[in-house]
């Protein structure tokens, strides 16, 4: 490198010098044909399209490797910095975890000039002049484009201490296996001050890595970080290999790249965890137990009113209609109303409801929305060996009693399904009716489990419910209750982590935007009448208070 000239100074620092073209086989990546053009339709996978639509300021991916995220930004930052300020063009700083990453990020940048931007630029090898905070300076190498718009993007090779000096666009690469990535993101959101925007792309690191906790907290709404996870699985069902064979000249085929796909996970051994981790954007470690037990204890407090259990031999279901209406009738006048009447009818209350009919227990948990936002539990029920038709004027007794109904989310999978329609029927929209889906765990999960982090949810001391939540684990990087998992309760009962499923319902209905409606039942009419309506789904004696609740 030549001898360093006097210093000009540049919003944010470089050091001018004459350019030093670069030789034209300056990296792309993956040596990608040099006439590509990947605006045209089919170039672009539906994740890479999916990632450049995404105009949010603040968004981080989680990717498998090989995805072409990186390839994708590029492409994007190549058509910010080529656009004039009035057409939202800006500076580009993209910071990788090595000089070789901003060296392919650049070599991306200078081609898609050329093919998109249609300018014929020189790749600068420059200087960038960073000033500590204790006033010493540090010289950083970079690469650098500088388009016709006035703006540049430009590769770092090594994290700049006084990124807060940067303004406009901030790629942070492979952010996981930067040394000190938290102290990274805490500086770069002064950008969004003067409307700068910050891009976080890595594949894990661990689940303790504080981009992994980046994304956790994401998810669980504490920063508003948008969150794209893009597997290497998913680049294969959307044409990866087909853009290898098209590049290397080969022919694809679906024995071909099955084959291909297998040996680079084979490649990986006995190293499961690895291999999830790299191709399936799933953190190390992040198998086992979700929650701990001191969390969950620490969570729990003696005085919230304990958990209400209620169940009924086999012969129970061949009893006459009568019989059985009686029987649960009586069970919810003199057990269940008695907690029903003292919720704070001051207090906004939702509830969430797990499903079983037989071998499990049904679970209905209504949570109490504090004036300090906690959730407490001050309702729990369980119900075992019960009847449709039972579960059903349970359900609807409750519901019917609880004070400031904001809403509810019910467990809509298989024979739950019959009644989270029936719940949605009678109550309207602020009944949510749920699939369990893998999708769906991986979507709310983690907010429910930070709530015990947050102390934003309160349970009573009961060991079944300890139990429950400890049962809650990460089954391939999604917290759920493992599907094989069983333990006995206090009863001798098998469990299920009954009451986990039935308070991450709870605390997902908490958050829900809807129309809450507060029904005041006739309760002296003929009690017998009344369940027989529920049953039937008849009209009723009620006052309905509607409040606006969000926007539907």
């Amino acid at each position: 490198m030549t001898e360093l000239p006097e210093t000009e100074w540049i919003d944010p620092p470089i050091l001018a010098r004459e350019p030093e073209a670069l030789p034209d086989e300056f990296p792309r990546g993956a040596e990608i044909p040099e006439d590509l053009d990947p605006l045209a339709d089919g170039v672009l996978m539906a994740h890479q399209a999916q990632w450049l639509e995404d105009e949010s300021d603040l968004k981080v991916c989680a990717k498998g490797r090989r995805t072409g995220i990186t390839f994708a930004e590029a492409l994007d930052d190549t058509l910010i910095a080529a656009a004039k300020r009035s057409a939202g063009g800006q500076n580009v700083f993209y910071i990788g975890d090595t000089k070789d990453k901003g060296r392919e990020f650049i070599g991306y940048v200078a081609h898609f000039a050329k093919t998109v931007a249609k300018e014929m630029l020189t790749i600068e090898d420059s200087v960038f002049i960073d000033e500590r905070e204790d006033g010493t300076t540090k010289f950083i190498s970079s690469f650098r484009i500088s388009f016709a718009s006035g703006f540049r993007v430009e590769a770092l090779s090594s994290r700049p201490e006084n990124i807060r000096g940067l303004q406009g666009v901030v790629v942070i690469d492979e952010a996981a296996f930067h040394k000190n990535v938290r102290d990274v993101l805490d500086a770069v959101n002064a950008l969004l001050i003067w409307g700068g925007k910050i891009r976080v792309i890595s594949s894990h690191n661990g689940v303790q890595n504080p981009f992994n906790e980046l994304i956790r907290e994401a998810d669980a709404g504490k920063i508003p970080f948008k969150v794209h996870t893009y597997s290497f699985a998913l680049a294969v069902r959307n044409g990866l290999y087909k853009r290898v064979c098209l590049i290397k000249g080969e022919e694809w085929t679906a024995e071909k790249e099955a084959a291909w796909e297998a040996q680079i996970r084979g490649s990986y051994g006995t190293r499961t965890s690895k291999m999830k981790q790299e191709l399936d954007a799933i953190p190390a470690e992040a198998e086992g137990a979700a929650l701990t037990r001191v969390l969950i204890e620490s969570c729990m407090t003696a005085d919230l009113p304990p958990v209400v259990r209620w169940d009924r031999p086999d012969e129970f279901k061949e009893m006459s209609d009568e019989e059985r209406e009686s029987q649960a009738l009586e069970f919810c006048e003199t057990i269940l109303k008695p907690l029903l009447d003292a919720l704070n009818p001051e207090r906004e209350h939702c509830f969430g409801e797990d499903f079983a009919r037989k071998g499990d227990k049904t679970a209905i948990i209504v949570l109490e929305i504090g004036a300090d936002l906690v959730r407490r539990a001050r309702f729990v029920l369980e119900l075992k060996n019960i009847p449709f038709d039972q579960q059903r004027d349970i359900l609807f007794y409750v519901i019917d009693l609880v004070p400031r109904l904001m809403g509810g989310a019910l467990d809509a999978t298989g024979n739950g399904a019959f009644l989270a329609e029936k719940a949605r029927q009678r109550y309207g929209e602020c009944i949510v009716e749920v699939m369990l889906s893998q999708k769906w765990y991986s979507v709310n999960m983690t907010a429910y489990t930070e709530a015990f982090s947050d102390k934003t949810i309160l349970y009573p001391r009961d060991a079944d419910i300890l139990a429950d939540h400890q049962a809650l684990a990460y089954v391939g990087g999604i917290i759920k209750v493992p599907d094989g998992h069983s333990t006995k309760g206090a009863d001798g009962y098998d469990r299920h982590g009954d009451t986990a499923p039935a308070g991450a319902l709870a605390f997902f209905a908490s958050s829900q935007d809807y129309i809450a409606y507060d029904y005041e039942t006739n309760r002296p009419v003929a009690a017998a009448e009344q369940t027989r309506r529920a049953r039937h789904g008849d009209d009723r004696p009620r006052s309905v208070d509607v409040e606006l609740r969000g926007s539907l």
